[in-house]
């Protein structure tokens, strides 16, 4: 089961900024250790993917007294010696009593995945659906408002949260019912992980524009747990998405060795997509350090929630693996070579040819002529003039004339060389 952590309605919809909730999450998320949360700012900026100073704005929110109720959410217990050396802060959560005070479970893992706003929309569906409300677009609108500049406070635009319901629907963290409710409004359903992958496709359309019922500030049953939901929130337990932290100690590196505390936290752990897209490489993985594995997970999930197939990007792992006479850093080669994509913009493109059909691809086609290339496959032709011989030992492609700085295996290069088989994609 996934972590999850109970979020208080009033700062789902008070005055907090968007990056505040997730903050407080992963907060609420580390703090049931003993000790306590002893993130620093730098740790938390990173498995959020936020910025240092955003993350600093988002506690010092957390730590102030709220200005409509005067409630702290946060207190941090400093333990940093007056000379500057010491440990991290403890930071630890208001503990909230289910039973008077209401609020909605969130999966700490949602904070990795989605961003602030969609995170937000996500826990305010998260209690709807929980208490049986049927919320419209204007009242997630006045949920998600305005934060900051000339509009702040404002609801925010109805296509803003038509787009945001959107993507969270393309990744799978919720599901949507048309017209299937109450004054033929849409029924939302929250699963506590993503149901598929993320698609490309731009679908979906927004719920009706009833403004008048079904308020989130509205006294239902309390939802203590994600067990009491009634019915019609279903939970899905597929994965999609782990996302991929290197735990390392948060303590001053200024502190001699001797002095710090040991690391007992999870080691680093890859999702089980990721490792089957690394499994032609698998060989190579076990040299090397955790932030090259990191960044290689990271680059593998960006481009799956782009839309391209686990098993394209595994192709091209093993074909150039396989094409690759020598590695000598296997962590520059992965990062810099083999995991990177080849061709124009669009998602389809591998290499100058569409994965789905093996078709050459017309706007790689394009930008080779415009840049006074052959296509790939054409006859040769007389040798390309302006590439004069650079001085020292080059190479030059018999048909074209290029020069190149590295052996050319059958003395063509790449745009003369003809497809054949796994030549026709990676190239």
């Amino acid at each position: 089961m996934p972590q999850r952590v109970r979020v208080p309605l009033r700062v789902i919809v008070g005055s907090y900024s968007d990056a505040t909730i997730a903050v407080y999450v992963k907060i609420a998320a580390l703090e049931r250790r003993q000790s306590g949360c002893e993130a620093g700012v730098a740790y938390l900026a990173g498995l959020l993917g936020l910025s240092r100073s955003t993350v600093e704005r988002a506690l010092t929110e957390l730590m102030r007294p709220a200005p409509d109720d005067d409630i702290v959410e946060l207190t941090s217990q400093r333990r940093t010696l007056p000379g500057g050396t010491g440990w991290t802060a403890v930071r630890r959560v208001r503990a909230t009593n289910p039973q008077r005070e209401h609020g909605a479970w969130v999966p700490s893992r949602a904070t990795e995945a989605l961003s602030p706003r969609q995170l937000r929309c996500y826990a305010a569906l998260a209690y709807a659906t929980a208490t049986g409300a049927h919320v419209t677009l204007g009242e997630l609108a006045r949920v998600l408002r305005h934060r900051s500049g000339r509009k702040a406070g404002q609801p925010l635009d109805v296509r803003s949260v038509r787009r945001i319901l959107r993507d969270l629907e393309q990744l799978g963290w919720i599901s949507v019912e048309r017209r299937a409710g109450y004054r033929g409004r849409h029924l939302y359903t929250v699963h506590d992980e993503p149901l598929h992958a993320a698609l490309t496709a731009d679908t979906g359309e927004g719920s009706g524009g009833d403004l008048g019922e079904g308020s989130l500030t509205e006294e239902h049953h309390q939802t203590d747990s994600p067990d009491d939901q009634p019915p019609t929130a279903v939970s899905s337990i597929r994965r999609r998405r782990e996302q991929v932290v290197a735990r390392e100690p948060v303590e001053n590196p200024q502190l001699p060795a001797g002095l710090r505390r040991p690391y007992t936290g999870p080691e680093l752990s890859l999702a089980p997509r990721i490792w089957r897209v690394l499994e032609p490489v698998k060989a190579l993985l076990p040299g090397l350090s955790p932030w090259v594995v990191r960044e290689l997970a990271r680059e593998i999930g960006r481009q799956l929630n782009q839309g391209q197939e686990p098993e394209r990007l595994r192709t091209r792992l093993e074909f150039r693996y396989a094409s690759t006479q020598e590695i000598r850093d296997p962590g520059r080669w992965l990062l810099g070579a083999a995991v990177v994509r080849h061709g124009c913009g669009l998602v389809a493109c591998e290499s100058g040819r569409i994965w789905h059909t093996g078709a050459r691809c017309d706007v790689c086609a394009e930008l080779r002529a415009a840049d006074g290339q052959r296509p790939p496959g054409r006859p040769a032709g007389p040798r390309r003039p302006g590439y004069p011989r650079p001085p020292g030992r080059w190479h030059e492609c018999d048909a074209c004339g290029a020069p190149s700085r590295q052996p050319l295996a059958d003395g063509l290069c790449r745009p003369c060389r003809p497809p054949a088989d796994l030549t026709r994609r990676f190239t």
